[in-house]
């Protein structure tokens, strides 16, 4: 049994370390975006990619085989880092709101659909599986981005070339919009027609006052409220915020025949009238909450206890997580931190 002499300066040490070790604790980011950093109108034909002051988004003739389903994508990005601190890890974030606006640049060209259509909608009236659409027009939905073709979130950017392969083939776009299946995968979502499957977007644009099925005028701001609830979303702004650079697709399924047919076409942010009265382009506003925890509270639960603890002494002897000193081993001196941060 220890006497007292052995005990308090035991004691000690860890009340000094206690008052050392950082605890738990928690911030809330409010950014506020009033021009994307990026934006692209991201069709296989575009020859002016990253200066192109309209972009449109439409869906392909059903009866071609060739290009994507989802064929004119609107491609918007902002860089976060500057104000939400980037690198953290993408799990320390939780993002509590997430809404992206843009604003059409035609006027009375296409009807205003708030609702998911299926797929099979889109299909060739003549194909057995076809369902005809239940209401007039169709939705404007928001995805993210995924990469192929050697480039990533890090590398592409509004200039990257289209594809290095046939813009005719299908799946080839460098950037496309990323979305999650039924199997919670994330996948290319631009082909879903073909593949009979309706993707769940992470957000459905609205637009404020306008009643289904009427024209949409111009400048009228389309909102997306992106669904933070759903695990998916939230998973891919967390990562998104992580890098400081978030990225998001806007599509539709307009109908259109080849080299015709009426679709919705919004603002860039190098249209003269954006540059002119600074109001049209993308705009992002976004809330995130970060959380950090104590050296000692090996499981992040916002206390250090029997827990942390247990994996202490899993560990000890060996490298990991609760090697607190940063000695490279787990031993004695890890245990008098968590002992001293106890609680």
């Amino acid at each position: 049994m220890l006497s007292f002499r052995q005990v308090a300066p035991l004691a000690l040490a860890f009340s000094t370390v206690a008052a050392l070790v950082p605890q738990a604790h928690a911030d809330t980011f409010t950014a506020i975006y009033g021009t994307p950093a990026l934006d692209r109108w991201n069709y296989p034909f575009n020859p002016t990619p990253g200066t192109r002051i309209v972009a449109s988004t439409f869906g392909n003739d059903p009866t071609s085989t060739m290009f994507d389903n989802r064929d004119g994508q609107f491609i918007v990005g902002f860089n976060t880092g500057a104000q939400i601190p980037a690198g953290l890890g993408a799990s320390t974030y939780t993002i509590q709101s997430c809404v992206v606006e843009i604003t059409y640049a035609n006027d009375q060209i296409v009807q205003y659909d708030a609702t998911v259509d299926p797929y099979n909608g889109f299909l060739a009236p003549t194909d057995p599986d076809y369902i005809e659409d239940a209401d007039p027009g169709q939705p404007l939905e928001m995805y993210g981005v995924g990469f192929r073709n050697g480039f990533s979130l890090a590398t592409w950017t509004e200039y990257t070339p289209y594809s290095p392969l046939s813009p005719l083939d299908q799946s080839v776009r460098s950037a496309y919009a990323l979305g999650t299946n039924a199997s919670g995968q994330w996948v290319d979502v631009s082909n879903s027609v073909r593949q009979h499957w309706t993707p769940s977007p992470f957000a459905v644009g609205t637009i404020k006052g306008l009643k289904p099925g009427a024209f949409v005028p111009i400048n009228s701001r389309v909102r997306f409220a992106l669904d933070v609830s759903r695990a998916d979303v939230q998973q891919y702004l967390r990562t998104a915020v992580d890098a400081g650079r978030m990225r998001l697709t806007v599509s539709s399924l307009t109908k259109v025949v080849q080299q015709g047919g009426n679709f919705p076409t919004f603002y860039c942010r190098e249209n003269p009238i954006v540059t002119a009265t600074g109001v049209g382009a993308a705009t992002l506003a976004i809330t995130v909450s970060t959380s950090t925890c104590a050296p000692a509270d090996l499981n992040c639960d916002g206390s250090v206890n029997a827990q942390d603890l247990a994996t202490l002494l899993s560990q000890w002897g060996g490298p990991g997580s609760a090697d607190l000193n940063h000695d490279g081993i787990v031993g004695p001196q890890d245990l008098a931190v968590l002992l001293g941060a106890w609680g």
